[in-house]
């Protein structure tokens, strides 16, 4: 930018050199799944974190409790009380007794909410089933394995992350 004394310049979203086609693809596919969690937000008229809790607490596994959904959202324990008593007083989510341990609570999605956000996504599913049916039955085994072992290694990094933020000197 002449005469401002800056010698940044936006040169648009830079990529790793090196990289396969097929990795940038892939990074942004998840950049749109980052995207389609606002668009979620929105069709729900909730915010981006409730969503994201939402999606948490569907898509896990095992049941999951006020501190394991905190710890997933990357938020502090009263944020994920505050979070949760939001939740639970808009009917999207129950405290019920925890299976493995009764002195634990853990946090059930509503069956309204699960609806909801099905409906809502069902647009999206659609359009990804449309992708998956073009494939030739070889290609849908080689994507899924692909995808699944993508997602160990992304679960890997995130489990491997620190869980608290590096300090920064004073």
């Amino acid at each position: 930018m002449a005469g401002t004394g800056s010698t940044s310049t936006h040169q648009g979203p830079r990529e790793s050199p090196g990289r396969s086609e097929t990795a940038r693809a892939l990074r942004a596919v998840i950049r749109a799944a980052g995207d389609t969690r606002g668009a979620l937000a929105r069709r729900l008229g909730i915010g981006a974190t409730d969503a994201a809790a939402i999606d948490h607490l569907v898509s896990s596994p095992e049941p999951l409790g006020p501190v394991e959904l905190g710890n997933r959202l990357g938020i502090r324990s009263a944020s994920a009380t505050t979070l949760v008593d939001r939740l639970v007083q808009a009917g999207h989510v129950e405290r019920t007794p925890h299976p493995g341990d009764r002195r634990r609570v853990a946090l059930q999605v509503t069956e309204q909410a699960f609806t909801e956000v099905v409906e809502a996504l069902d647009p999206m599913l659609a359009g990804i089933e449309q992708a998956v049916d073009r494939l030739t039955p070889e290609q849908a085994a080689a994507t899924t394995a692909f995808l699944r072992e993508v997602a160990e290694v992304m679960r890997g990094y995130a489990a491997a992350s620190p869980t608290d933020p590096p300090r920064r000197p004073a």
